[in-house]
């Protein structure tokens, strides 16, 4: 069991959840200049597929990982602006793909369009990391872990 809160008596359970009692992340949401030529770039070269494939405006895109647990939802809000995502630094906002090839991964996108943002290099605890951004700016980490979380 996890506790959470403060327990005030013995007789107060109310304040200890079992983990399948907390809510699951169900997607991650972008506002984007192009949902359409996103979401298949995405497909073509991140290898995730359409759960949903919208063609009317705002354009949502339902993008799902291979685990099929992880879902990415792009989408083109004509009324909302979009983020300058090219211009924030990395820690801002990335999205994390696991990568066993990180030299080989890195040339692949690069050639799909995507740019080097920092190259790929080894950190403190191992994990080998590199930062590209998309074609439309945002930033993707490719990261093989040391440890790996999963």
């Amino acid at each position: 069991m996890i506790r959470v809160g403060k327990l005030e008596s013995k007789k107060d359970s109310s304040f200890f959840l079992t983990l399948n009692e907390f809510m699951k992340l169900e997607h991650v949401a972008l506002q984007v200049p192009d949902a359409l030529a996103m979401g298949r770039w995405y497909a073509e070269h991140l290898g995730l597929t359409f759960k949903v494939n919208s063609t009317e405006k705002p354009f949502g895109q339902f993008l799902l990982d291979e685990s099929g647990t992880v879902l990415l939802e792009l989408y083109s809000f004509e009324d909302v602006p979009t983020p300058d995502y090219s211009s924030a630094d990395p820690r801002v906002v990335h999205l994390a793909w696991l990568s066993d090839d990180l030299a080989a991964d890195v040339d692949r996108l690069v050639a799909a369009g995507a740019t080097v943002h920092a190259a790929p290099a080894t950190i403190a605890n191992g994990d080998e990391i590199a930062m590209l951004r998309d074609p439309w700016g945002i930033c993707l980490q490719l990261v093989k872990r040391a440890q790996p979380f999963f």
